[in-house]
């Protein structure tokens, strides 16, 4: 092993204790701040499409707007985790969230003065994901150093949590607080629940950063995210295997809302309660992740039968379109999947050092998200000349068969398994 490598070793066994408490002080502010501004979240994407809708009519601009967001994320994530490895990240956490804050409280303030354009919406949108390229990865990368390593999956299910809690109940009843609050109130309220998070995060305590090298170039830190990435075999596999599996993934779940559409006795309305099955099962799976201990050595069983289970689940979803079978295996899908969330999110964080977890983590949010808005492309073009129900089955038997040969392959079995007080880098590469 080279010098680097040993120092990388070594930084990588550093961290909070492996034993202890879940809920410390740390991971309960970072917790409530992502909460409330979910919640904050939840309204503003609901009455931001209602408003520009009411606007311009044009449900391409809508799309664009929300495009321009993902966009400026996948773009700018690899840079922006290189620089996150580089900053304090507490600082960046506060920063992120309050320069979301005030984008947003100044479009409220536009839209109850009524100057509010399109153009200060779209500029927002690119804001707000300038501001999560960053912020994302540094959640990632400072959540391992705020709880204990053998509570890793049930934090990462407790902060899965806040979405889909979130999720449930503001899908089902967003509508109705446009039509009874409006638009500007409900901008407001966005903006509002970011300042508080910023402000929830100002006393949190996250570990500094150790390097092997201290000085910063910037060039020379991103070669070593992706020689670090590649090196580490299993790990450039996990990358690679759910870039491709997002692809085949999200082409079936762009075509489910053209599928209720077009079918007359779902319709949209029956839409809205199948995601919300699967959002309600994606919830139950998060809850039992957060409350029983899974050993690292069953950890690569729960993950492989949770990835076979949820995808076969959605092979059968177009299948037969009779709505409570259809939320059966929309609970079914999203329970498993949780699991399998959960438990990857939680390997990564104990396997990548922890002055490499901003650039791996903004390299694998590039690499998957910038799949997805070709896959939403290739299902619309494909809808035109076959059955939207054929392409979703098949794009989910893809991915079902994709995730089989996982269960021949060592090297992958045993980084899934990876145990912290056992392993190393080295000894599972």
């Amino acid at each position: 092993m080279t010098e680097p490598e040993a120092e990388a070793a070594a930084i990588a066994a550093e961290g909070p204790p492996r034993k202890g408490r879940l809920w410390n002080l740390n991971f309960a502010l970072l917790w409530q701040g992502q909460f409330v501004s979910a919640l904050g979240d939840t309204a503003y994407s609901i009455a931001l499409g209602f408003w520009v809708l009411a606007v311009t009519g044009s449900t391409a601009l809508m799309g664009s707007i929300m495009a321009a967001a993902v966009l400026a994320r996948v773009v700018l994530s690899p840079f922006a985790g290189v620089i996150v490895d580089r900053t304090d990240r507490k600082w960046m956490l506060v920063w992120m969230d309050a320069v979301r804050g005030v984008f947003i409280v100044a479009v409220a303030a536009a839209a109850f003065a009524g100057l509010l354009e399109v153009w200060m919406v779209f500029v927002a949108a690119v804001a707000l994901g300038v501001c999560g390229a960053f912020f994302n990865p540094a959640v990632g990368s400072a959540l391992p150093d705020i709880v204990p390593k053998a509570k890793l999956v049930k934090a990462n299910s407790l902060f899965q949590l806040i979405w889909t809690g979130s999720g449930i109940p503001g899908f089902t009843i967003g509508g109705f607080l446009y039509v009874l609050l409006g638009a500007p109130l409900l901008f407001l309220v966005n903006g509002v629940s970011y300042l508080i998070s910023a402000a929830t995060e100002l006393f949190i305590k996250v570990p500094a950063v150790k390097h092997a090298r201290q000085d910063f170039k910037f060039f020379a830190d991103t070669k070593a995210g992706l020689s670090f990435t590649w090196k580490v075999v299993p790990l450039r596999l996990m990358i690679l295997l759910f870039s491709v599996l997002n692809f085949f993934a999200h082409m079936g779940v762009i075509l489910l809302l053209p599928l209720f559409e077009r079918t007359a006795y779902l319709g949209p309305g029956l839409y809205g309660v199948a995601l919300g099955g699967i959002m309600g099962g994606m919830f139950v799976g998060y809850v039992l992740t957060s409350i029983i201990n899974i050993e690292p050595s069953r950890r690569f069983l729960v993950f492989y039968v949770s990835a076979l289970v949820g995808t076969a689940a959605l092979v059968f979803y177009p299948v037969w379109l009779y709505l409570p079978l259809m939320l059966a295996l929309g609970v079914v899908f999203g329970v498993f999947n949780a699991v399998l969330n959960a438990l990857i999110s939680a390997v990564l964080q104990m396997t990548i050092p922890q002055d490499m977890r901003g650039k791996v983590f903004g390299l694998l949010n590039t690499i998957s998200g910038g799949l997805t808005p070709l896959a939403m492309v290739l299902g619309g073009v494909l809808a035109e000349f076959i059955s939207i129900r054929v392409i979703i089955a098949a794009s989910f038997l893809l991915t079902f068969l994709f995730f089989v040969p996982l269960g021949f392959w060592p090297s992958i079995r045993r980084y899934v398994n990876f145990d912290p007080d056992r392993d190393t880098l080295e000894s599972i590469n």
